[in-house]
């Protein structure tokens, strides 16, 4: 390993990282927007780096994570017209260039490639990247019929990717009803206990194990969206009316939480730039490995309970880090829902349940909070500041977009290392390269169930979708009908997984009854 004064000037290292958190239980509560959450993220990242006007006056971009309200939320009190501006504008700095990055939970992760990468090849010396989320507040107001004002057009040059929701929707599970990720997951969570050969009850007992650890990180986080109390594994897994049902198998406590206003930040900067501004070496943390990849839409992969893109992405980091995961001290894995975890943790790295490094240093989005796109910012924020306290220990970074159709991965540690180019398209390539499972958007006959789900709305079950194999091996969706909430309650009390069903295609959706 090299010594830091033998790196190429141009290495990129992490300087600085920040959080906020604007509780509405809070006597703080500020009624932040969410470019304010982003801001206040922004400006503990500054001050973090022990030479905040230096830095503040250096940063020659900004990357920013898209929110929820521009992938297609409501807005109801209005909106930002350019958010990575509304941001610079708070912060007083006027960097030449903005990014606004597409949806994804891989977003985070991302952007510290890409932008590492600019400032190693010279285009940049210092960039902020940061994000928020302001939902809670939104709500909390629409609940109290207030009304407030966060619409404003800052102005300003922007690169503005797009949501890049042609990326991530799929018309032929949303006609079917697949219209969130609780019911994509849903599915995606018991194909893989199919694979497993799991009762619903030992599964369940499983995802309540791999989850209880969560709960309790989150609960002394102070960065956490709410007073979150250190839920055991059977508090997570017990239906009530604080824990309803969402979508079999998840009650709402194995659920992302979305209503959080919360912030994450962190500066990167060349390695001269950030000696010439006198920032202490100690506080830098190198990206050693690194990977991103992109997974086969749901309907078409041959294990729905499977995401090999997290896979190979997981393994090409580690390899690009020069490490096994032996080596790793700390991790934080996106984790919207247990298999999102599970998928890289149990079935691709062979780790238990209950290593005791742990899966998260926040908490995990159903705990700590999921800052919609921007939850692994708060990763690395988080992870920045814990290798700082373990010199030399690397941590793993796992960032997870769409229904586990996205992956993006990064081994930090303080320990020097030169930046080194590691393209993932060779990996693309090969997953790519996987022959898809054929489908039959329009099928009458039977159909034997390799997954299900059934959807609930607070008055109990509304419906259930199947995904199977027909006697030719493509690949077939179908619903309940509209409206048979008993055939939903028959579903959700029975195991369907394996299940035999007759399937009629109805008009532009295939549907079948339950005897």
């Amino acid at each position: 390993m090299a010594e830091s004064r033998t790196l190429n000037p141009r290495t990129p290292v992490v300087i600085g990282v920040g959080q906020s958190v604007d509780r509405i239980d809070s006597p703080s509560y500020k009624t932040w927007s969410v470019s304010d959450v982003a801001a206040a993220a922004a400006e503990a990242a500054f001050e973090n780096t022990t030479r905040a006007a230096a830095v503040r006056s250096a940063v020659g971009a900004i990357g920013a994570v898209r929110t929820f309200e521009d992938t297609g939320r409501p807005s109801p009190f209005g909106k930002t017209a350019n958010f990575p501006r509304s941001i610079t504008r708070r912060l007083n700095i006027d960097p030449g260039y903005a990014l606004w990055t597409k949806a994804g939970g891989n977003t985070p992760q991302d952007m510290m490639i890409e932008f590492s990468q600019r400032i190693y090849e010279g285009e940049f010396e210092v960039a902020l990247l940061c994000g928020a989320e302001g939902i809670s507040t939104v709500r909390n107001a629409q609940a109290q019929g207030k009304s407030l004002d966060f619409a404003e057009n800052p102005g300003g040059q922007v690169e503005d990717r797009g949501a890049g929701l042609e990326e991530i929707r799929d018309v032929v599970l949303s006609r079917h009803g697949v219209l969130g990720a609780p019911i994509s997951y849903a599915l995606a969570e018991n194909a893989r206990r199919r694979r497993l050969g799991l009762s619903k009850q030992d599964y369940a007992a499983r995802m309540g194990r791999l989850f209880e650890p969560f709960a309790r990180v989150a609960a002394a986080n102070p960065y956490s969206s709410w007073a979150v109390p250190a839920f055991s594994a059977a508090a997570l897994l017990e239906p009530g009316k604080s824990n309803r049902w969402i979508a079999d198998p998840y009650p709402l406590r194995l659920v992302a939480r979305d209503q959080v206003n919360q912030g994450a930040a962190v500066i990167v900067a060349s390695l001269a730039a950030a000696r010439a501004m006198g920032i202490p070496e100690e506080n830098f943390v190198y990206l050693h490995g690194y990977a991103k990849a992109a997974e086969k839409r749901l309907l078409a992969r041959p294990d729905i309970g499977a995401s090999p893109t997290a896979h190979a992405t997981v393994r090409a980091a580690l390899k690009g880090a020069d490490t096994t995961v032996d080596d790793i001290a700390l991790f934080d894995f996106y984790s919207c829902f247990p298999i999102a975890v599970a998928n890289v943790v149990l079935d691709e790295l062979a780790l238990k349940e209950d290593d005791p490094r742990g899966f998260t240093v926040t908490g995990g989005l159903p705990f700590f909070g999921g800052p919609g796109n921007n939850y692994s910012m708060h990763g690395v924020a988080e992870m920045v500041g814990r290798l700082r306290r373990q010199p030399g220990k690397k941590g793993f970074v796992g960032a997870n977009g769409g229904t586990l159709g996205k992956y993006s991965a990064g081994v930090y540690s303080t320990q020097p290392r030169d930046w080194t180019v590691q393209p993932s398209s060779d990996l693309q390539s090969a997953l790519d390269a996987v022959p898809s499972v054929t489908i039959d958007e329009r099928h009458t006959g039977p159909v034997t169930v390799e997954t299900y789900t059934v959807v609930h709305a607070k008055t109990g079950p509304q419906y259930a979708v199947a995904i199977g194999k027909n006697t030719v091996g493509a690949r077939v969706i179908a619903r309940t009908p509209e409206g048979d909430t008993k055939a939903a309650l028959r579903v959700h009390d029975t195991d369907f997984l394996d299940r035999r069903i007759d399937v009629v295609a109805t008009g532009d959706i295939n549907v079948f009854q339950v005897a």
